[in-house]
C-alpha cells in the first residue's frame, strides 16, 4: 500500500469555535443565518486526518449548510456542558447526534475532563469503595482505568458497567431532550484492535441502549464502519510523519464518503417533513 506523508496543515476545515464555546470544532466557521442541519460528534464526526469529512459530502448533497460541529476526543459530556453548541444544534432544522461511547462521561463512579472526555479526572468515592486495593492516580485514560479494573474484578466491573449504561442513557436522553427531539442519531459502529481493550466504538453500548433512545428521536441509523487500516484507506488521508498508528484507527476517505451516502439517504425524508 502507497500513502504520503503530508502536513495536518493541508485539511480544508481548520479548527474553529463558536461564539463563546470553548471546544474546537471542525471548520469551516459557517453562518447561522440560513437554515442549516448540524453534526454534534467526537472524532469520527470532525473527519480527523480526512479532507472532506462526511458533514462536508452532506452539504452538496443536501443543498443546506451543514455545520460540523465534531471535536476531536469530545464525548457525550463535551456537549451537554457546552451551552453555546447546545444552542447552534437547537436552532438547526435537525441535528444529527453520533452516538459515543459510554466510559466517556462523568458517573457515580469518576470523573472526566470536561472537554477533552476520554482523559480520567478523578474518582468518585463509590469506586475507591468498590476497588480498595487500586492507585487510581496511575490512570490518565478512562478506557485503561476500565480495562485494569475488569482484569482485577470481572464481577465488581458489571457494577460499574451497568453504572455507566445507566448514566448515558440518562445523559443521551436529556440532550435529546434539549434539541425538542429533533434528532437523527448516528450509531456509528466499528471494531477495534485487540490491544484497544474493547471490541467496538461506540464503547459500551448496545442495542437495548439505542432502543431505549429510539421513541425519542426522529430515526436511528445503524452503520458499520471499517478503519483506515481495516478498509484498506489509508491513501488520501492527510496526517504528519509522525502520526500513521493514530491515522490507522481513524476512518479513512472511502468510509466517510459512503457514510454521508448513508446519512443523505436517511436526512433527506426528514428534511421534507
Amino acid at each position: 500500500m502507497s500513502y504520503e506523508l503530508k502536513s495536518p496543515g493541508g485539511l480544508a476545515g481548520e479548527p474553529v469555535r463558536y461564539g463563546d464555546s470553548r471546544l474546537l470544532v471542525r471548520g469551516p466557521l459557517r453562518s447561522l443565518d440560513d437554515p442549516y442541519v448540524a453534526f454534534l460528534g467526537g472524532t469520527e464526526v470532525y473527519g480527523r486526518f480526512v479532507e472532506f469529512p462526511f458533514v462536508d459530502l452532506l452539504q452538496a448533497r443536501l443543498s443546506m449548510d451543514c455545520i460540523n460541529l465534531g471535536s476531536v476526543n469530545a464525548g457525550l459530556d463535551s456537549f451537554a456542558q457546552d451551552d453555546t453548541l447546545i444552542d447552534v444544534a437547537r436552532n438547526a432544522r435537525l441535528t444529527v447526534v453520533q452516538m459515543l461511547g459510554a466510559q466517556n462521561i462523568s458517573n457515580p463512579y469518576y470523573r472526566v475532563h470536561p472537554r477533552r472526555n476520554d482523559r480520567f479526572l478523578a474518582a468518585q468515592p463509590a469506586l475507591k469503595t468498590l476497588y480498595p486495593e487500586v492507585d487510581f492516580t496511575e490512570f490518565h485514560f478512562n478506557k485503561h482505568l476500565l480495562c485494569s479494573l475488569r482484569d482485577i474484578s470481572a464481577q465488581r466491573f458489571e457494577q460499574v458497567r451497568e453504572q455507566l449504561q445507566r448514566s448515558w442513557v440518562d445523559r443521551m436522553t436529556r440532550l435529546v431532550e434539549e434539541l425538542d427531539g429533533r434528532v437523527l442519531l448516528l450509531w456509528l459502529r466499528y471494531a477495534l484492535d485487540a490491544e484497544a481493550g474493547f471490541p467496538e466504538e461506540p464503547v459500551l453500548v448496545d442495542r437495548a441502549m439505542a432502543e431505549a433512545l429510539r421513541p425519542k428521536v426522529q430515526g436511528l441509523l445503524e452503520l458499520k464502519a471499517a478503519s483506515a487500516a481495516a478498509a484498506q484507506d489509508i491513501s488520501g488521508m492527510i496526517f504528519g510523519p509522525m502520526e500513521l498508528p493514530a491515522a490507522r484507527h481513524m476512518i479513512g476517505p472511502k468510509e466517510h464518503l459512503r457514510i454521508a451516502e448513508a446519512l443523505a439517504s436517511g436526512l433527506e425524508p426528514l428534511l421534507r417533513a
